[in-house]
């Protein structure tokens, strides 16, 4: 009998598993997409907005969902053909304060009774409540020289009206990542909920709320009191590069309309301070800070300002991990932060007393953490087989439970493996990790092809999650087995690892690469060296542009808006901070480390064929610099196809350019695949 409940069970699992198949790009696209999830004061109930993609119009619908906090009861809060996101609940009450067509808009906990709060010209988001709920923080783009909307309307009407579109440029930073900075500037406001009057807090600033960059809408926030705002801003004047964020104090008493608002400075740090959240009892306001000016990836410490003492306190002195979102317990006794914590982003509980840190969570990716009154976590988390769900947990770091279920019909049908880690020696002997994902339906018996993927940054990593545009899994899908290095340079293991590749582009970090992949093949049978292949982006198309001209170890390699040649990148980028810091001055300071580390200077020793994918609005890494390798490649007739998107940034964000790209990363693998 006991056998033939075995055969029984093993005939089932062989039917589920034939019922599966392999991701495809649709699956890919029509995954629905959990972006902000926020807690009711009571703790009773969560809201959450999800997006979901619409092919044939080319772009995503946001709406806006309820459910209880224990998962139950899952509901529809706002959901019409526009885009309703960011839901806020009201400290009190029942209000729900939420963005609609780029304004803030307040309704019942049911949706009945919508009000819409701005009608603002500039737009309205990234909303704070005041503990009272009688305000909300928000930001808005202004004209610096504007007292009032009507000002910043009569600009905006004359420049569309205007034949002339040119611009007079007289600082850097006149554009960003994607976009062209123009001469407005994003300004603090507050508004009344009930008379729905507004003011600028910044009111004549030049200077950004949030800041341009290493900022976010967790940058301002009311006391508990309600008598103080605390907003993060950079004040120095040249600000491609600095990233001396700093924390500023308004006294709410001394807001007046139409009138410039006193503030005073927090923080004296010449590195990033941002994110201040004052502690329930307001005795301390927490926040996270590097230390180095110049260096975005520094070391990010858990700050403590002691607002009766008026002295400040470093609580992650021997924590060697970066924190990044800090909530606080009911009783200001202890701040729940994530951190980058090798391939997972963890979950600590640190006591702010005795400064001891605990982990209460360390796999997964989990983000977006929440406390209730009764000191429950709610949080979002992701893993390499999992899109985002809701999921809460014990303070004591027990019972994780999932709460959401928004992909589950569509994930019961897919075949993925979850990854899985290994450790090879890079250089000097010092451990990499890499994560490595089979491809579904996997035969440890049979020979694979291998996609090698290198992630940007530099200073980032690899993790546990669900990626959507460089999707692990749907690498995979295709037949590849997929290994994820986190070399030199990777966050996740150490300050002291992460400080490594900086003026250092192509040394440690290379031999870190080369080292895994000779692990690789000659560890895992599994894979056939004869059908290799590599990938990356930004920084790792970097590197893909690097190896092009340095060995001839991969079949064909995908170079997706890689820096190619440094000297020119450096005119061209926007955030000169990074590369200053990253190759130690500019490129007449320190011309020989540019020649040293640029790609260009070895192309032609390139053989490989060479994919290169990149979009016009990408000014982080140009255009240009996938002009110039294209340019070299078919000068030195090297096999090389581009793929050149007119409408897309760094990134590929529109659902059918996404599926070129897609289709033209596989077949250029398939075209080079040794039979």
């Amino acid at each position: 009998m006991k056998k033939l409940f075995v055969l029984i069970l093993l005939f089932s699992i062989s039917i589920t598993a034939q019922n599966k198949r392999a991701m495809t790009f649709d699956d890919l696209w029509s995954m629905k997409r959990i972006g902000t999830v926020t807690l009711s004061a009571d703790g009773k109930t969560i809201a959450f907005n999800s997006t979901i993609f619409n092919y044939d119009e080319n772009k995503g619908n946001s709406d806006i969902y309820l459910m209880n906090s224990d998962g139950s009861n899952l509901r529809v809060f706002k959901n019409s053909e526009k885009n309703e996101s960011s839901p806020s609940f009201s400290p009190v009450g029942n209000k729900v304060a939420y963005t609609l067509s780029g304004q803030i808009w307040i309704s019942d906990i049911d949706g009945s009774n919508p009000i819409q709060l701005t009608n603002l010209s500039g737009g309205a988001s990234g909303i704070s409540w005041s503990p009272d709920g009688s305000k909300i923080l928000f930001v808005s783009d202004v004209y610096p020289e504007c007292a009032t909307d009507d000002c910043n309307k009569q600009k905006d009407e004359a420049k569309e009206k205007s034949k002339v579109k040119a611009s007079i440029f007289t600082e850097l930073m006149y554009r960003h990542w994607d976009g062209w900075r123009g001469e407005k500037r994003s300004h603090l406001f507050m508004v009344d909920v009930a008379s729905k009057e507004a003011v600028d807090l910044t009111l004549f600033s030049k200077f950004d709320v949030p800041p341009i960059s290493l900022g976010s809408a967790k940058d301002y926030s009311f006391s508990p009191d309600g008598k103080e705002i605390a907003f993060v801003m950079n004040t120095d004047e040249f600000l491609a590069t600095s990233t001396n964020n700093d924390i500023f104090l308004i006294n709410v008493n001394e807001i007046k309309k139409g009138e410039k608002t006193p503030f005073t400075r927090l923080t004296e740090n010449k590195g990033n301070d941002n994110q201040p959240v004052y502690s329930p009892d307001g005795r301390y306001i927490a926040f996270t800070s590097m230390a180095r000016a110049g260096f975005e990836a520094d070391k990010q410490r858990v700050m403590l300002f002691d607002r009766v003492k008026k002295n400040f306190k470093d609580l992650t002195t021997n924590f060697d991990r970066s924190a990044y979102e800090l909530v606080w317990s009911p009783d200001s006794k202890t701040i729940y932060f994530n951190a980058d914590n090798e391939v997972h982003q963890s979950v600590y509980k640190l006591d702010i007393t005795t400064q001891k840190i605990e982990t209460l969570l360390k796999e997964y990716s989990s983000s977006g953490l929440l406390v209730s009154n009764s000191n429950k976590l709610y949080f979002k988390q992701q893993r390499t087989t999992l899109p985002f769900e809701i999921f809460s947990l014990n303070p004591d770091g027990s019972n994780l439970t999932q709460l959401s279920f928004v992909n589950k019909d569509l994930l019961a049908q897919l075949e993925m493996n979850p990854m899985e880690t290994f450790w090879a020696k890079g250089a000097g002997g010092t451990p990499v990790q890499s994560m490595i994902v089979k491809p579904p339906f996997f035969d440890p018996n049979k020979k694979y092809p291998m996609i090698f993927l290198i992630h940007g940054g530099p200073q980032s990593n690899w993790a546990d999650d669900f990626h959507y545009r460089w999707n692990q899994q749907k690498f995979a899908s295709k037949g590849y087995v997929v290994v994820s290095p986190n070399p030199r340079g990777s966050t996740g293991y150490g300050q002291k690892f992460t400080d490594e590749i900086s003026g250092d582009w192509a040394g440690k970090v290379y031999v870190d690469l080369m080292n895994t992949y000779d692990y690789a093949i000659k560890n895992f049978s599994f894979i056939d060296p004869k059908n290799t292949f590599a990938a990356g982006a930004s920084y790792g198309g970097y590197m893909i542009n690097w190896i092009a001209g340095n060995n001839q170890k991969f079949n064909a390699l995908v170079s997706h808006a890689g820096v190619f040649n440094l000297e020119s990148m450096y005119g061209t980028t926007e955030e000169l901070w990074f590369v200053e810091w990253e190759f130690k001055g500019t490129p007449w300071q320190n011309r020989k480390l540019y020649e040293k580390f640029s790609p260009h200077r070895h192309i032609h020793k390139a053989k490989t064929p060479v994919l290169i994918t990149h979009g016009a609005f990408d000014f982080r890494v140009s255009e240009e610099q996938a002009f110039q390798l294209f340019t070299s490649l078919q000068r030195l007739n090297v096999p090389s196809k581009f793929l050149y998107f007119p409408d897309e940034t760094h990134f590929i964000q529109k659902p059918q350019n996404a599926r070129l790209w897609w289709t033209t990363v596989f077949d250029w693998y398939e075209q080079w695949k040794k039979k």
